[in-house]
């Protein structure tokens, strides 16, 4: 009644079949897109900020990343000094690792200071 249904053989894929065939491929395109969209971008990022702290000079306005807002009075390898605000006897400042800060203002974005 009903005929058996037999797999036809054929040669096994080769040479480019076989490499498309495989995962690698998507492997390899997942893996640059991740460098594109998130390792890249990173890794521009660190670069522009440690050229930042390394033009950091008295008279910067900046913000640490604690959001202090406050004009750099002082830069001494690894630590910066803020002004914060002034006081009857002088100006607040604050020592601050040259890590934390986040990022220059334009001159004249603090007043109060």
């Amino acid at each position: 009644m009903i005929s058996n249904a037999y797999a036809q053989t054929g040669a096994a894929p080769t040479g480019v079949e076989s490499l498309l065939s495989s995962p690698l491929p998507m492997v390899v395109i997942f893996f640059a897109i991740m460098y594109f969209l998130m390792l890249r971008p990173q890794q521009k990022r660190a670069k522009e900020l440690r050229i930042m702290l390394d033009a950091l000079k008295a008279g910067d306005e900046v913000i640490t990343s604690g959001g202090i807002l406050g004009k750099v009075t002082k830069v001494v390898d690894q630590y910066v000094t803020v002004e914060v605000a002034q006081a009857g006897t002088g100006p607040i400042e604050l020592l601050v690792q040259k890590a934390s800060v986040q990022m220059m203002l334009p001159k004249g974005t603090i007043k109060s200071i």
